[in-house]
């Protein structure tokens, strides 16, 4: 679409004066005042994509191991370990997609695509014996009472003696807030079974990129007096959510972890929707706007074009994500 297309579109939404702003605002606090519930239980299938395609079937098969964890789980700790990156190495000598220190991996290594080699570099080996690992804790705390899942996961944090010691997830703040970091990012790596709820704050977004409209485009852009208080795609949607007390992260491939995947028929305004030329892997996500409603978004677009209204229905769609706060709060700082 050229700029002067984009403009006439522009003025065509907002040219009913501010009445369409306005609705589009109190519409969705209302929507997010009126409507209860959210994620709905039963199996946590992948959301589309949010799984790079050469892990997918690895991750949906060995995350019914057993009943403590499902698929969307175990994607969710290791995008939490590594970001999905089978070369990854920490500080600790953490190694690998599922992060394993030597030691454990010695001892809960598998080989899991059975060539007689365990590999920790191979996410063949490495995937499957994350979700062994992952079992083997919650039989050791199978008898601790409360959820065990959240103690399978305090098991794999502070260790499955501790777990027991204190019959539940113990009262480290770690321990705790590691717990609730993967339980949370595991609703943006499940496909959601039933309505998701908007949050208030997807308005104040709106709101705050309806302002930056006829910007010009800069490449990693945030926005800052020194960049003239211009953009880049991801630099935009950050900055929108920001303003109402949201903190994303900086590219648009993390952003797309930032909360459960509505469908294109369920969404709503203050969605961000996402763009790749790989439609089977969220880590290949190249481009992000704010969903306005009618099929439109306003989005960064690329270089020497300015903020405007775009279409969202290209072949290059991806998906959308529903924001919500604990969802950016859950995301790592580094992946």
């Amino acid at each position: 679409m050229t700029v002067r297309k984009a403009w006439l579109v522009a003025t065509a939404v907002v040219g009913c004066g501010l009445a369409f702003v306005m609705l589009l605002v109190v519409g969705v606090y209302l929507v997010a005042g009126s409507l209860a519930g959210g994620l709905g239980g039963g199996a946590k299938a992948l959301a589309k994509g949010s799984v790079p395609a050469a892990y997918q079937a690895l991750v949906a098969k060995w995350g019914n191991l057993c009943p403590a964890i499902n698929p969307a789980l175990l994607a969710a700790q290791l995008y939490q370990e590594s970001g999905f990156d089978p070369k990854a190495q920490s500080p600790a000598a953490a190694q690998g997609i599922a992060q394993f220190i030597p030691g454990t991996w010695a001892t809960h290594g598998v080989d899991g695509d059975g060539d007689g080699d365990r590999d920790v570099w191979d996410p063949a080996d490495a995937i499957p014996s994350a979700a062994s690992y992952d079992c083997t804790l919650a039989k050791y705390v199978k008898d601790v009472p409360g959820n065990l899942t959240e103690n399978m996961l305090a098991s794999y944090n502070a260790g499955a003696y501790a777990v027991i010691k204190y019959q539940g997830v113990p009262p480290y703040a770690e321990t705790r807030n590691y717990v609730k970091t993967i339980t949370t990012l595991e609703k943006s790596f499940a496909a959601p079974v039933t309505r998701v709820d908007p949050s208030e704050q997807a308005a104040g977004a709106i709101a705050y990129a309806q302002k930056k409209l006829g910007t010009l485009y800069l490449w990693g852009g945030s926005g800052t007096a020194e960049q003239g208080g211009r953009f880049d795609c991801s630099g935009l949607t950050k900055a929108a959510y920001e303003s109402v007390g949201i903190t994303l992260p900086r590219v648009a491939n993390d952003q797309y972890n930032a909360g459960p995947h509505p469908e294109r028929d369920e969404l709503l305004p203050g969605d961000l929707v996402f763009f790749s030329d790989d439609l089977t892997n969220s880590r290949a996500i190249r481009h992000v706007g704010i969903y306005v409603g009618g099929g439109y978004m306003i989005n960064a677009p690329r270089p020497g074009a300015v903020i405007r209204f775009d279409p969202i229905d290209t072949p290059d769609y991806f998906g959308a994500t529903r924001v919500t706060e604990d969802g950016a709060k859950a995301l790592p700082t580094t992946v």
